[in-house]
């Protein structure tokens, strides 16, 4: 399908594939420019679906819970379109009991409520978890992808929709069509879209235990766990204002402490320890929509929940090129809120 305005979108990562998809969808002639030269914050991400323990555990983000659950429930019909393996089998925060009651607290405010488990039943769960950890908090509301197999398989359904994809960076606007930024931390385009220069990096490392795992994501007190092909990936710091990729590992040291008291059997285990950097906006949420600049969109600075997030932001991003209702989250991510007017 095409005849559909002519769109160029900067960036590959989950934000840039999820709006080619879409758009492509609705019947634009699409073209993705990255100029590769090193992994995505998307890659180096554990791609957790989770707008309940994010709300929870993120108190900037309790005010977004209905954004986020929206985001959410667009990922089944993404996944079932591109072939993306979505777990839906839930998570678990485990911890000391004051922390636990915590958390049961903030979700008790946000209108939610977990189901307590025991200690059998979260090791059920989450095979090799401590015997130490006692009782569990249980929600099957947050859901978690892989994105060492989704970026891919994202990738080959946006080709097999006519999605053309190119090696080179993008400095300015086309001649003609319609300019997506989906750059996230990457490159400079603030002379292309003035409300860029609100974003902020936000470093982050993640260690992948390189041990088979299943189970539930584990979110504990200041690291989560989740299960991916071949690995066990605990993440993620947060550095806010960095934006080196080099690693560091007297900042990631605590991530290995954490996974081994979790998981006691990772102790002499083989690992990996990745860095990304993210793009932020003061708010927390991402910028999807026009840009003050004509023709310029911008589908950027999701800072945590870039995975959660991209087929909402997808969605938006395909009604403004086709003039179509954007739906009622577009307001609160609008570009405009950081400067400029459309």
């Amino acid at each position: 399908m095409s005849g559909g305005p002519t769109v160029t979108i900067a960036g590959a990562g989950v934000f840039g594939l999820a709006c080619a998809i879409r758009l492509a969808e609705v019947g634009c002639t699409v073209t993705v420019c990255d100029p590769g030269g090193g992994p995505s914050a998307s890659a180096v991400a554990a791609g957790m679906i989770a707008p309940v323990f994010e709300a929870a555990l993120d108190v900037g983000a309790r005010s977004q819970l209905d954004l986020l659950m929206a985001g959410r429930d667009l990922w089944p019909g993404l996944a079932g379109r591109t072939g993306v393996a979505l777990d839906r089998s839930g998570a678990m925060a485990v911890g000391r009991d004051a922390w636990l009651a915590d958390v049961e607290a903030a979700l008790g405010g946000l209108g939610l409520r977990a189901t307590e488990i025991p200690a059998a039943t979260a090791q059920a769960l989450a095979p090799g978890l401590a015997d130490t950890a006692g009782r569990a908090l249980m929600t099957r509301e947050d859901w978690r992808i892989d994105p060492q197999v989704a970026l891919p398989a994202l990738r080959a359904a946006a080709e097999a929709l006519g999605v053309v994809f190119r090696t080179q960076a993008v400095s300015g606007r086309r001649e003609a069509g319609i300019l997506v930024v989906a750059t996230g931390a990457a490159g400079d385009l603030t002379v292309v879209a003035p409300e860029l220069a609100a974003l902020r990096p936000i470093k982050g490392h993640i260690v992948r235990f390189q041990v088979p795992a299943e189970g539930v994501t584990i979110r504990g007190e200041g690291a989560y766990a989740a299960p991916a092909a071949g690995a066990l990936a605990v993440g993620a710091t947060m550095e806010p204002g960095r934006s080196d990729r080099l690693v560091d590992f007297a900042v990631a040291a605590p991530l290995l402490a954490a996974g081994v008291k979790l998981f006691p059997r990772l102790r002499d285990t083989r690992f990996e320890i990745a860095t990304g950097v993210r793009a932020a906006t003061p708010d927390g949420l991402p910028m999807a929509g026009w840009s003050a600049t004509p023709g310029v969109i911008l589908a950027t600075g999701a800072r945590r929940n870039g995975w959660l997030l991209a087929p909402l932001v997808g969605q938006i991003v395909a009604a403004c090129v086709t003039g179509r209702d954007p739906g009622p989250y577009a307001a609160r991510m609008n570009p405009a809120r950081f400067g400029g007017q459309r």
